[in-house]
């Protein structure tokens, strides 16, 4: 089979791309098809070497909307297919969606599956650039065999904006090889972030995310420096980068909180990271299936998120962690002080451990799509 995203950075699409073709690929032997990175993304192409998997690189399959590179995206697309011959096409994120189900369509293959990871309808573009963006989505979910969500709340999105019967969208939550932070040792782990931040007995309340506009980090830096104005104790780590870090670096210069905020970079040592940090906090605009919430119940922290896409679904509707109203700077104020003080914060931590590590692994996620496969592929009528 062929499965294509448009690039390999930090996120849970490039994971569960790069866990599925691993996992699947026993009885599913996969080709991996990606775009390039962009300057400001961490690229995760280290993942699939690691599980022994062989990048094929398509020439203009990235994230931005360009005429010729996308065309040229298409042609090579539909010459991988038709070389190929693959039974079942996969593919993840909107523009290896687009040009993947399209070349693959255009090929003749039988079953072409298109995973959303974000809920992508709302908040991330204009008025008009939405309407076309479901315009697009619509017709091409005519020649799409079935749509997958990653948590129930997209899947009622999917089926409102692309007006799609209980049929067409199956609920496939994402999985992850969490037994890594489980396994670690705990008070090793804490003290390496720790000391690399020279923090002794502070309180880190850490953010882990490419720095862009729709996870708007600005919010939580203004109520940070609201609550740290009484919270001498407390230091805000931002982990990750991206195109918004020298706005987010002014902004905290403004707010007189530059020693308060340490931004740290990507950082491959995750288990340090929740680990080290006493609080992790999302504040962003939109989001799929958010995967520093999963690895950071996975770990027993007290986390704090804007109620916004699959928050909620993760966070068991909030009995997991506080949520918030997405946009509400006072709420979320109150929100850190409520997990600024020890007792609060100890009645968060380890709430909905167990929970994640079973609706989140790795194993469970390639056994839904494997079957997924196998139903497809029946009903097209396809021997394997």
């Amino acid at each position: 089979m062929l499965r294509a995203i448009a690039r390999l950075n930090v996120g849970g699409p490039a994971w569960n791309a790069v866990l599925l073709t691993a996992g699947t690929r026993a009885r599913y032997p996969t080709v991996l098809a990606v775009g390039a990175t962009g300057p400001h993304e961490a690229d995760m192409s280290g993942l699939a070497e690691e599980h022994g998997i062989r990048l094929l690189r398509i020439p203009g399959l990235g994230r931005e909307v360009r005429l010729a590179g996308d065309l040229r995206a298409l042609w090579s697309l539909w010459r991988l297919c038709r070389r190929i011959r693959p039974e079942i096409v996969h593919t993840h994120t909107a523009k290896a969606g687009t040009l993947g189900r399209l070349a693959a369509w255009l090929a003749g293959i039988p079953v072409r599956v298109h995973t959303f990871h974000g809920h992508v309808f709302r908040g991330y573009f204009g008025r008009w650039r939405s309407a076309l963006y479901v315009a697009i989505e619509r017709l091409l979910a005519r020649i799409t065999t079935r749509i997958v969500a990653i948590s129930p709340r997209q899947a009622d999105e999917l089926r409102r904006y692309l007006r799609l019967g209980d049929g067409r969208v199956t609920v496939i939550p994402l999985g992850f090889n969490l037994g890594r932070l489980v396994a670690a040792d705990v008070q090793a782990a804490r003290r390496r972030f720790r000391e690399r931040l020279h923090v002794g007995d502070q309180v880190v309340v850490t953010m882990v995310g490419r720095l862009t506009a729709i996870k708007n980090h600005a919010l939580a830096l203004r109520a940070f420096a609201t609550v740290a104005a009484t919270a001498a104790n407390a230091l805000l780590v931002l982990v990750g980068g991206g195109e918004e870090e020298p706005r987010i670096r002014a902004l905290a210069h403004n707010l007189a909180m530059s020693d308060r905020v340490r931004f740290v970079g990507w950082c491959d040592d995750l288990e340090a990271v929740y680990y080290g940090s006493d609080v992790v906090a999302l504040s962003s605009d939109n989001e799929g299936t958010p995967v520093c919430l999963i690895e950071a119940l996975a770990c027993g922290r007290a986390v704090i998120a804007t109620d916004v896409g699959g928050v909620a679904d993760v966070l068991g509707e909030g009995a997991f962690g506080i949520m918030v109203p997405a946009g509400d700077e006072a709420a979320f104020v109150t929100a850190l002080r409520r997990v600024l003080d020890p007792g609060e914060r100890a009645r968060l931590e380890g709430r909905g451990r167990s929970s994640v590590l079973s609706r989140y692994d790795v194993r469970r996620l390639v056994a839904d799509v494997e079957a997924l496969y196998d139903e497809l592929l029946a009903d097209a009528g396809t021997d394997r």
